[in-house]
């Protein structure tokens, strides 16, 4: 798997202060022992070759496949191979590469460290007595969990695969969707002390040039120790501004990637998790579910006016009860107003404390239902909702319309397909209530306006946030508020990609309907 070299020395290419191997292996052997311990996952398998020619097999258990380092200690030990083998090349070293060795993806190391990233990147190391040269074999592997369905985003209709925690899985997921020459993958290595793998995912002649060169300068100029998810690389990478608002897209559905891919985004894949990344992004794209385009554009369009719905009222409906309630009584129907009023009687805070407690009190109830136990932590959440809930108005703490409106908030904000979306309207919900119950309906309104400001001026790797509707870009709305039909869609929307690039032939609705009449008629007349 190539890698390019980095700032910080990643990779196998060593600098021109770094030593170079001796001639001799038991010193080799000894340099590996030191950097890299001897503890029992640091294995060492010395052999003699080619008539007591000395040769030592170096690998680290856990993280290189077990069968391919069998398979290549069994081939270097095969007496057929080591008779003819040097009878053919002459030169031990040279059998030993073209001959040999029956383990694909081998390179030449020549420094000291590049042993300790070889076997730390999961290769095994081939030495051989006499020759300040090593081997490099490509045994990659290791305990890893395999192909599962995606615990977020999932799908009634669509695949059922996510990415999984290998990179190399991960890509072979990417290109079972894309199968062409011009899905192009460029891998590096970041951190100083993990030495994580990233690949880069583009499509050549769709993604722009200018956003591809942009993502690898950004990638280039992070220094660190540690890249441990596609989260430290999101937050290094994306414009340094404060926004509440994510300016990268996150997956763990291959058909997610794929879709982006084939507008012009750029993927960034991450070993060691299942969460890619896609950029540049746009305020919208967090709407949209891969199971819009798997099902009929009209239910499409409407779960989509939905999320949009559900945006909103997770992010303004408890602030806007609290303003009505308190400065504002005059906007509701007297029976509402009455019957609110008389839920209220008796409550001893204001509006804007009472939701305040609400709020902190089922946020308090989500995170203890995401990191208690699996078993139990779905039903802790919900009997402790219900129970404090029905309590906590029975003992006129908190009246029976503020725990309507808090926990439709709650349940409108699962609704939004991105999570990191809905975290974003629960920030902003408790500001819009602070202003709400200072100011009223003006103090959201100044809330709304900041905010518009905010997103207008947002961009995610140049583009503008609020793309297409800010900028006005006419012919990319048929993918917004609303899924047009896909015999609709014929122009990639230029975005992100090459503008007025076309994805499909045209295909008129109406030669169909046309078409399909004529052959009814043909048949009517057989």
């Amino acid at each position: 798997m190539p890698m390019k070299k980095q700032s910080n020395e990643a990779g196998f290419q060593g600098s021109e202060q770094a030593k170079r191997l001796s001639s001799d292996i038991e010193d080799n052997i000894r340099y590996a022992q030191e950097t890299l311990g001897t503890g029992p996952d640091i294995l060492i398998r010395r052999l003699h070759l080619f008539q007591e020619s000395k040769a030592a097999v170096l690998s680290i258990a856990g993280i290189t496949d077990k069968a391919s380092v069998n398979l290549l200690v069994d081939s270097m030990l095969s007496e057929y191979r080591e008779e003819s083998s040097l009878e053919k090349e002459g030169d031990p070293f040279q059998a030993l590469v073209y001959r040999m060795l029956a383990v694909g993806g081998i390179r030449s190391l020549e420094t000291l460290e590049d042993i300790d990233s070889a076997m730390l990147e999961g290769f095994t190391v081939v030495l051989l007595d006499g020759y300040d040269r090593a081997i490099a074999v490509n045994t990659g592997g290791g305990e890893r969990r395999g192909v599962e369905e995606p615990s977020t985003q999932t799908v009634v209709r669509g695949p059922k695969e996510g990415f999984a925690e290998s990179i190399l899985t991960n890509i072979s997921l990417l290109r079972t969707k894309i199968k062409s020459p011009n899905l192009r993958i460029d891998y590096k290595i970041i951190g100083r002390q993990t030495r994580t793998a990233v690949a880069v995912a583009y499509m050549k002649g769709i993604s722009e040039d200018k956003v591809v060169d942009e993502v690898h300068r950004r990638l280039d100029a992070i220094e660190t120790d540690s890249i441990l998810d596609s989260g430290y690389i999101e937050e290094f990478i994306h414009e340094k501004n404060y926004s509440p608002f994510p300016l990268l897209q996150n997956t763990e559905r291959p058909d997610a990637i794929a879709a982006g891919l084939l507008e012009g985004q750029v993927a960034i894949i991450v070993d060691g998790t299942p969460f890619a990344l896609l950029a540049p992004v746009t305020f919208f794209k967090f709407f949209q579910s891969s199971e819009d385009y798997y099902q009929s554009y009209d239910i499409a369009t409407f779960l989509r006016v939905i999320r949009f719905v559900s945006f909103f009222a997770s992010m303004l409906l408890p602030s806007l009860y609290i303003a009505i309630t308190t400065f504002h009584q005059e906007m509701l129907p007297t029976p509402l107003l009455i019957s609110i009023a008389a839920q209220r009687e008796g409550v001893p805070f204001p509006a804007i404390i009472e939701a305040l407690i609400m709020e902190l009190t089922f946020e308090i109830l989500r995170e203890a239902g995401v990191r208690m136990p699996r078993i139990i932590g779905s039903a802790i959440s919900i009997v402790g909702a219900l129970v404090l809930g029905q309590a906590a108005v029975q003992a006129g703490l908190i009246s029976a319309a503020m725990v309507i409106v808090v926990s439709f908030t709650a349940i409108a904000s699962f609704v939004i397909p991105a999570v990191n979306m809905g975290t974003s309207a629960r920030l902003i919900r408790f500001a819009m209530m602070i202003l709400a119950g200072s100011f009223g309906v003006f103090g959201i309104m100044a809330g709304l306006m900041v905010l518009l400001t905010h997103l207008s001026g947002l961009r995610s790797f140049g583009v503008p946030y609020l793309t297409p509707i800010s900028p006005l870009v006419k012919n990319n709305l048929k993918d917004v508020f609303v899924r047009a039909p896909w015999w609709a869609m014929n122009k990639r929307p230029a975005l992100f990609g090459k503008p007025g690039t076309s994805r499909q032939g045209k295909l008129e609705k109406k030669a169909i309907s046309s078409q399909s009449g004529n052959s009814g008629e043909e048949e009517e007349g057989q």
